[in-house]
C-alpha cells in the first residue's frame, strides 16, 4: 500500500508526501507502471524536489534499468543540470567504477559537442527545425528546452559536463571552460554558471593567473566572465592558503583605469569596492564626473571602507553626489552615508534630504540607513515619523524600526497601522524591533514600579 501511495505522491509531485512516506518505510526504488523505479518518473518530469526526497531516501541512482541505462544515465540524456546534481549523489568518483564514469562523461560529451537538436535528430530521425524554448531551471538559471520528434530535453549537457569532470576530478585546460562557459554569454545561464562555479573551486595559482588573463580579451563578455569568476572565489571564501587579496586588488585597481566598456567598469567598481586598495579612494574620485549612472552609482563605495572610514577630500565628493540628477546615483549615496555615519552635521543634513527624496527608491535607501544609524537627533526621529505615511510597505516598516530603536512609542501605532503581513515577515528585524520596543518599556515599568 505504501508503494502505491508513493508512485501516485512522485507522479503528482508532492515532495512533502514523498517524504512522508519514505519515512514509513515505503521503498525509494518502488517500480512505476512502466517497470521503472520512480526516481526515472521524477527524472523524466524534471521533478527536482521529488527526486531529492526520493534521494535522501535511499533510491539508487546506478540501479541498471531494462534497457541498459541507469536513472543517473537517464538525468544526462535529459540535460538538466539542476536534476542531475540531484541524482549524482554523493562521493560519485568512488562510487562509480572507472568505467561508468567514462559512459557518463562520454554521454554528456556527445550531447554537447553534438548539440541537443542535432542528437534529437540523430536518434529520432526527425527533419525540420526543433522547437527551443528558454525555461528557468532552478532557481537561479536557466537552459534552452528543446523538442523534436516527440522528444523533449535541456540543452544543459555543458554544465553537466563541467560538473562531471570536477566530480571525477578531469581537470580541463582553463580556455576549454572559458569557452564552455560563453557559449551563451548570459551570467544566469547554466553553462556559465556551472564553468564559473568549477574553476573558483581549482584554487591553483595557474587557474587563477589563467582565468584573470581573459580580462585583456577584446569580448566584453570574456571580461565580465572574469569578474564573475572572481566575485564567486570571494563569496565563497577562499583559504588562506588560495586567498589572492593583494593580487586581485591590485589587478582590479589597474583594470579600473583601463577597462572601456561601461557595463564592464562598473562591475570591476563593483567588484573592487570589496577589497583593501590604498588607491581605492583615487578610483573613485576619478569617476565622479562619469556620464553613465552605474558607474558614478559605484563611487561612494570607494570613498571609504569599514577600516578605513571617509576623509575629508570622501567626504566632501560623497555629499556632492547628493544631488546628482540619478536616482541610482542617490540611492548609493544614502547607503554610503549610512555605512559611515560620523554623526557630523553635513551628513545628517544630507541624510535627512535623501530621506525626502521623491523617488522611492532612494527614500528606501535613505530610510534604511537612518533606521540603523546612531543619529538620536529629534530631526531624525521626526524625519522617520513622517515615513510612517508612506506609500511604500518596506519603507513604513523602516520608519517602524527607526523609531523602534529610539524608544519612540509612534512605532507601535506605526506597526499596526500597517496591518497583516505577509508570513514572510515572520522573522522580520523591523517588526522584532517594535517587540523588543514594548519589552524593553515592560521592564522599565516594573523596575520603577519596584522602587
Amino acid at each position: 500500500m505504501g508503494d502505491a501511495e508513493l508512485i501516485a505522491a512522485v507522479r503528482r509531485g508532492d515532495a512533502d508526501a514523498v517524504r512522508a512516506l519514505l519515512e514509513e518505510g515505503a521503498d525509494p526504488d518502488a517500480l512505476d507502471a512502466d517497470g521503472l523505479p520512480v526516481l526515472c518518473t521524477a527524472v523524466a518530469a524534471y521533478d527536482d524536489p521529488v527526486a531529492e526526497a526520493l534521494m535522501d531516501g535511499g533510491a539508487d541512482p546506478d540501479r541498471p534499468l531494462p534497457d541498459g541505462t541507469t536513472p543517473l544515465l537517464r538525468a544526462v540524456d535529459l540535460g538538466s543540470p539542476a536534476i542531475f546534481s540531484t541524482v549524482l549523489g554523493r562521493e560519485p568518483r568512488l562510487r562509480l567504477p572507472e568505467a561508468a564514469r567514462e559512459r557518463l562523461l562520454t554521454l554528456a560529451r556527445t550531447w554537447y559537442e553534438t548539440g541537443a537538436a542535432e542528437e534529437l535528430r540523430r536518434r529520432t530521425g526527425a527533419t525540420g527545425p526543433a522547437e527551443t524554448v528558454r525555461v528557468q531551471d532552478d532557481e537561479y538559471h536557466h537552459v534552452e528546452q528543446v523538442t523534436l520528434g516527440g522528444l523533449t530535453v535541456r540543452a544543459g549537457h555543458g554544465a553537466l559536463l563541467t560538473s562531471l569532470e570536477w566530480a571525477f576530478r578531469v581537470l580541463p585546460p582553463v580556455e576549454e571552460l572559458v569557452a564552455r562557459g560563453l557559449k551563451y554569454p548570459d551570467e544566469d545561464h547554466v553553462d556559465w554558471s556551472s564553468a564559473k562555479w568549477i574553476l573558483s573551486q581549482r584554487r591553483s595559482k595557474e587557474t587563477w593567473l589563467a582565468v584573470t588573463a581573459f580580462r585583456h580579451h577584446p569580448d566584453p563578455a570574456h571580461r565580465r566572465f572574469v569578474l564573475d569568476f572572481l566575485r564567486i572565489r570571494s563569496l565563497a571564501g577562499a583559504s588562506d592558503r588560495h586567498s589572492y587579496d593583494k593580487e586581485e586588488s591590485e589587478l582590479f585597481a589597474a583594470w579600473a583605469a583601463e577597462e572601456t566598456d561601461v557595463d564592464v567598469l562598473a562591475k570591476v567598481l563593483d567588484v573592487f569596492g570589496g577589497y583593501e586598495h590604498p588607491g581605492m579612494e583615487s578610483v573613485g574620485l576619478g569617476y565622479l564626473g562619469h556620464p553613465d549612472p552605474r558607474v558614478r552609482s559605484e563611487v561612494p563605495y570607494l570613498l571609504g571602507t569599514y577600516d578605513s572610514p571617509l576623509t575629508p577630500t570622501g567626504r566632501t565628493a560623497l555629499l556632492g553626489l547628493v544631488r546628482d540628477p540619478s536616482p541610482e546615483v542617490r540611492g548609493s549615496v544614502a547607503t554610503a552615508l549610512g555605512t559611515w555615519h560620523d554623526l557630523t552635521p553635513e551628513v545628517s543634513a544630507a541624510l535627512l534630504a535623501l530621506v525626502r527624496d521623491p523617488h522611492a527608491g532612494v527614500r528606501g535607501a535613505a530610510a534604511t540607513a537612518l533606521a540603523a544609524s546612531p543619529d538620536r537627533t529629534p530631526a531624525a526621529t521626526e524625519a522617520l515619523a513622517v515615513l510612517l505615511d508612506d506609500e511604500e510597505l518596506l519603507i513604513r516598516l523602516e520608519a517602524v524600526h527607526g523609531l523602534a530603536e529610539r524608544n519612540d512609542p509612534r512605532c507601535v501605532e506605526g506597526l499596526a497601522r500597517i496591518g497583516p503581513l505577509d508570513p514572510a515577515f515572520d522573522d522580520d528585524h523591523r517588526r522584532s524591533a517594535v517587540w523588543r520596543y514594548e519589552w524593553r518599556m515592560r521592564e522599565k515599568a516594573s523596575a520603577d514600579a519596584e522602587q
